[in-house]
């Protein structure tokens, strides 16, 4: 079963107790943790939190409620809650990610700000009209279904209500070299061009306020970062405790992929029609 398969993917066992070490490892105190103690491994997608940021301030999310589709281990939830004061909710398919970010978001102070909770992304439990805002990073790469995932962003979306993505897609029928961040097989990996998530989100009643092109900001991100790699100190909390031994050779087919055309990153805005 392809849920089961992209559990698997994702799947890295204790996952909390191996950031804990890092965090011991390199003298973190652990009763004062801060979102900056665990910054490097926080995020899981291409340039951090530094995009997260960018994509938070396209529009006023101060006080909204937040559902982050694909939530990883809560990262981008946890940002949104102490930085523009949201009520944070976020849903991921994979059992121990969600279990890390209830931990992680207790251990620096923001468990009442943010819910995580397991969850098919094709059938979020959440009645209709649910939320102010709904947000995705990296994540209907992994799947198939694009109709199902946009109709149930809008139908958990109010009226008058933003989606904000910030997504990986593939240009024309570029061919990709794996692995990758998110497939170690071809048979993980589900890219489209931005252009099918348009017409959906049209379909579905949303106006495309802006997009931002930000394939170059990746190549230029992960140019900085490859060199430094063996360089990082190994107790640090980073993402090779996300995607283990195999991290040099997914980061650099990813890049691979951006610096050749194949694929592309963009972010942007949809506003769902009030009525």
């Amino acid at each position: 079963m392809l849920n089961e398969q992209i559990q698997n993917h994702y799947h890295k066992p204790n996952l909390y107790q191996a950031i804990l070490e890092r965090l011991k490892n390199q003298g973190t105190d652990l009763t004062q943790v801060t979102r900056k103690d665990i910054s490097g491994v926080d995020e899981f997608h291409v340039r951090g939190a530094a995009v997260s940021k960018e994509l938070a301030n396209t529009i006023d999310l101060k006080g909204k409620k937040v559902l982050d589709v694909g939530c990883g281990i809560g990262g981008p939830c946890r940002m949104l809650a102490e930085e523009f004061e949201c009520q944070c909710v976020g849903i991921d398919i994979s059992e121990e990610f969600i279990k890390t970010a209830k931990k992680l978001s207790e251990l620096v102070g923001l468990s009442i700000q943010t819910t995580f909770l397991q969850a098919d992304a094709n059938n979020l439990p959440f009645e209709k009209g649910t939320f102010d805002v709904v947000w995705t990073q990296h994540v209907q790469m992994n799947i198939p279904n694009k109709v199902s995932f946009y109709s149930e962003i809008a139908r958990v979306l109010k009226p008058g209500g933003f989606f904000l993505y910030y997504d990986i897609f593939q240009n024309e029928n570029g061919v990709l070299t794996f692995p990758v961040p998110w497939a170690s097989t071809p048979s993980l990996s589900f890219l489209e061009r931005p252009e099918v998530m348009d017409q959906i989100l049209l379909k579905a009643k949303f106006l495309k306020t802006q997009s931002t092109d930000q394939t170059k900001a990746g190549i230029d991100f992960f140019e900085n970062l490859m060199p430094k790699l063996k360089a990082q100190a190994p107790n640090k909390p980073r993402l090779d405790l996300l995607m283990g031994d195999s991290i040099k050779i997914k980061l650099s087919n990813l890049l691979k992929g951006l610096k050749n055309g194949n694929l592309m990153l963009q972010s942007g805005v949809y506003k769902k029609h009030s009525i």
